[in-house]
């Protein structure tokens, strides 16, 4: 999934799959979640908070059921 880059002091990118409602956060400590059923109107809202932390804290991580992924990279 593409991630972009956000403006936080936790969070490195965020990316989302419209198809499966699917929402990609990678945190700054290194581990990437993946957050299910999310709407596409929090994930915008999420790249447009001016607290990217609040926001996540508030609106998306108690509130849907996520998992710690692995994310290979090619090298």
């Amino acid at each position: 999934m593409k991630r972009v880059p956000l403006t936080s002091s936790m969070m490195a990118s965020a990316g989302y799959d419209e198809t499966t409602g699917v929402l990609e956060i990678e945190f700054l400590t290194g581990p990437v979640y993946q957050y299910v059923d999310v709407p596409k109107h929090l994930y915008r809202s999420l790249l447009d908070a001016p607290s990217q932390g609040r926001f996540f804290h508030g609106r998306i991580r108690d509130a849907f059921r996520c998992q710690r992924v692995t994310v290979f990279s090619a090298q």
